[in-house]
């Protein structure tokens, strides 16, 4: 009986997948940095500690929806815009040539 062991093809993502924190942090930074705002001016706006944005910025905490929505806010952007954003950042989970659905055994 044939396993179908010789058809399986191994898949390999060229970089390691980002945390969703990591791609939400990295859009945060951006922004702030595309506004030249400084930290302690768009934590005020948002009512969060700068220590706090400065951790969410490099991908260390996660926020809740409150505080994300707080600081996207302070940006003037919403959450969606935030969501869009972020993911646009994120790698693509890796596909099999044969089609969408890869199993493993």
């Amino acid at each position: 009986m044939e396993s179908g062991a010789e058809n399986v093809v191994p898949l390999r993502r060229t970089a390691p997948e980002p945390l969703w924190r990591e791609a939400v942090g990295a859009q945060l930074r951006e922004e702030r940095s595309r506004r030249g705002e400084r930290i302690a001016d768009v934590a005020g706006r948002a009512g969060v500690a700068p220590q706090y944005l400065s951790e969410l910025e490099r991908g260390r905490k996660d926020a809740s929806s409150e505080v994300l929505s707080a600081v996207a806010g302070a940006l003037d952007l919403t959450v969606l815009d935030l969501t869009r954003r972020a993911s646009r950042h994120l790698v693509p989970a890796p596909t099999c040539p044969s089609g969408p659905l890869c199993l493993a055994a």
